[in-house]
């Protein structure tokens, strides 16, 4: 059996609701006064033309340099990212799932590693979002800075040892994906 509370909070919901849908702007389909015009007597009708597909360039245009560009920028994402979490990961490391946030030197590479992180994801996100790029390329970019968002937070909320490496392990992987798929197109990451 319900609560007579429960049936005040359901009609004023409804009530609210309501107010709301007939509050709301209506679509009009009178025209303008201000720019009545006669409709258009009958007269050649243009032919619709197929549009070339968005993904491939036109064929007098140079090759685009979406790929190498964004592998490259990926790749120094990539080093800039590791080198500072491998400095919190060689001070954190030894405990299983345990971290001593309190020891001095992994509370200063926390830091800078969060920060390396931080502007690697943002890097890697930018590098994914090129024109142009390829989607077996992007779609792993995204991946790895995600988890690299992942990671800072973990390390922001100091995290466990166990969640650390797995999400880690994860980000390894996307940027081995990364570095082959750019081989695949012919640029390296």
């Amino acid at each position: 059996m319900r609560s007579p509370h429960y049936h005040r909070i359901l009609t004023a919901s409804l009530l609210v609701s309501a107010s709301a849908l007939l509050n709301a702007p209506a679509a009009l389909a009178d025209p303008d006064p201000q720019t009545d015009q006669p409709a258009p007597g009958p007269g050649v009708v243009a032919a619709v033309v197929a549009a070339p597909p968005l993904d491939a360039p036109p064929p007098d245009a140079a090759p685009s340099s979406a790929v190498p560009d964004a592998c490259k920028q990926f790749g120094m994402a990539l080093d800039h990212a590791s080198s500072y979490y491998e400095d919190f990961a060689y001070d954190s490391a030894g405990g299983g799932n345990s971290v001593n946030y309190d020891d001095p030197n992994v509370a200063n590479a926390n830091v800078y590693g969060r920060t390396a992180l931080r502007e690697s994801a943002a890097a890697a996100m930018s590098a994914a979002s090129a024109p142009g790029l390829p989607n077996d390329i992007a779609a792993p970019m995204r991946s790895w800075s995600l988890r690299a968002t992942k990671l800072l937070i973990i390390m922001g909320i100091r995290g466990g040892g166990d969640s650390l490496n797995s999400t880690a392990n994860d980000m390894n992987t996307d940027a081995n994906n990364v570095q082959m798929a750019c081989a695949m197109n012919g640029a390296r990451a």
